[in-house]
Order: C-alpha cells, then sequence, then structure tokens
C-alpha cells in the first residue's frame, strides 16, 4: 500500500512555503512555519505560568504567618537572617570543629590503607575476584614437543603442587625443606580457608577504605565553600553516594 500511495503523489504539484517578497528583503527572513511553533509553544508557556501564579496571588490568605517573616529582613538591598540568641561557637570555632571532624576520618582512612597494604603484601593476589590471572607460557621448537610437554618434568617440582600459583617449590627443595601443605590433604584445606578468610577481610576493608574517601572529599569540598571569599562557587555537578559534588570557583588573577 506504501508503493501505491507513492506512486501516486509522483504527479503531484510540489508545494514550497513563499519566501520573502523583494520588497521587505531588507527585513530579513519569512519566518516559517517551524519557527512560528517555537515562538507561540513559548508564549504558551509563559501564558500558563502567568494564570498559575495569579491564581496562587488570588487565593493567598492576608493573614496567613509563619516565622520567617519575622525572623529575616532585607538591608541595603541584600536579604539578611535576624538570629534572636547569639550561637554558641564563633565562626572560627565552627571551622576548627569541622577541620577536626575532616582530620577523624582522614585519619580513619589512612589506618584503613596502612592495613590494606600490610594484608596485600602478605597475600599473593591470585585467588582475588577481579584480578586477571598470569600466564605462563612456555616455548618449544616442535608441535611434537608440544605434544609430549610435561610441565611438572619442566618444573620441576612435585605433581601435587602443579596446581599452584604460590609456593610451588623444586624437587630439590623439597628434599631438604619440607613445605607447609605439601603433604597433608587437611593442612591443604586448613591453608585454603584461612586466606579465604584474608581475601574477605581485605575486600570488606577496600570497600571501607573507598567509602572514607568518598566521605573525606565531601568534607574537603564542604570546608573550601566555606572558606572561598568573594563570589560564592557554582556547582557544576551534584553529589552522590559514590562522588562528591563538583563546585566551580570564579578565576581569580594572582599577583
Amino acid at each position: 500500500m506504501s508503493s501505491l500511495r507513492k506512486a501516486g503523489k509522483a504527479g503531484q504539484q510540489e508545494h514550497r512555503e513563499r519566501s520573502q517578497l523583494e520588497s521587505r528583503k531588507h527585513l530579513g527572513e519569512l519566518e516559517k512555519k517551524k519557527d512560528y511553533k517555537l515562538r507561540a509553544d513559548d508564549y504558551q508557556k509563559k501564558k500558563k505560568k502567568l494564570h498559575v501564579l495569579r491564581k496562587k496571588a488570588l487565593d493567598k490568605n492576608p493573614d496567613e504567618f509563619y516565622f520567617h517573616m519575622i525572623n529575616s529582613g532585607v538591608k541595603g538591598g541584600i536579604h539578611h537572617e535576624k538570629t534572636s540568641e547569639p550561637t554558641e561557637e564563633t565562626l572560627l570555632q565552627t571551622k576548627l570543629m569541622e577541620g577536626q571532624d575532616l582530620r577523624y576520618v582522614r585519619f580513619k582512612r589512612d589506618v584503613e590503607r596502612k592495613k590494606i597494604d600490610k594484608l596485600k603484601s602478605e597475600l599473593h593476589l591470585l585467588d582475588l575476584p577481579g584480578v586477571t590471572r598470569n600466564v605462563h607460557t612456555v616455548f618449544v621448537d616442535s608441535k611434537k614437543e608440544a605434544k609430549n610437554f610435561n610441565p611438572v618434568k619442566y618444573l620441576d617440582t612435585h605433581p601435587s603442587l602443579i596446581d599452584r600459583t604460590f609456593n610451588r617449590p623444586k624437587l630439590d627443595t623439597l628434599k631438604e625443606h619440607s613445605v607447609v601443605g605439601a603433604q597433608s590433604k587437611a593442612d591443604v584445606t586448613l591453608a585454603n580457608r584461612e586466606r579465604k578468610a584474608k581475601y574477605s577481610e581485605l575486600m570488606k576493608r577496600m570497600d571501607r577504605e573507598r567509602e572514607l574517601t568518598i566521605v573525606t572529599n565531601k568534607l574537603q569540598v564542604k570546608k573550601n565553600v566555606a572558606e572561598s571569599k568573594g563570589e560564592k562557587p557554582k556547582r557544576v555537578l551534584k553529589g552522590s553516594s559514590s562522588r562528591a559534588p563538583v563546585y566551580k570557583w570564579q578565576y581569580e588573577r594572582r599577583r
């Protein structure tokens, strides 16, 4: 059906919007329908907004009272908040308390980082989720050698240790020293359980350190905004649970 409609329109006359008259060329391009539509929509939007504001003004109760009427005022064209009681802390004391909170959070974050570094030094991070495992590539000269390749013989270790990614001593070392977990299956299970517990603790501490870093960034931004002089900085990006808000300060030329 669409092809028939297209075929029927083949002989129709093409309708075009008229252009500006020659005598009115100096006034610019003639307004098209799309331009008028934008202007009309904007006019209707403003008309509806004025209607809502006019209705609110008519419905307003002249006897309405709220405390902000007497707790604020305008002096010299600038709005000020009236405080009936003096604050217990000065501006310097408030900044010191906020700075104390920031220093405490930073201290706790540094403590977590030190514990994370200690756990990472004890573990090999080979069984940690999300960590790419290393691949041991062995190059041989022919396909026959690749087919008959024996990793136990090549690595010169015990067959029970071939699946290990760490602590895989050679046979000469095993003859002189005993390796924990190499002989007893119960020891291997216990070692794996302890290693998993340490990995779990490491993941929890990394999550806590990430949260403390976000809190530190938010407190630092709040402090910078409070201490800013002159024009108030403009917020560019709103903060969330995973990041601090982003503010833009007015550029000041340094002498």
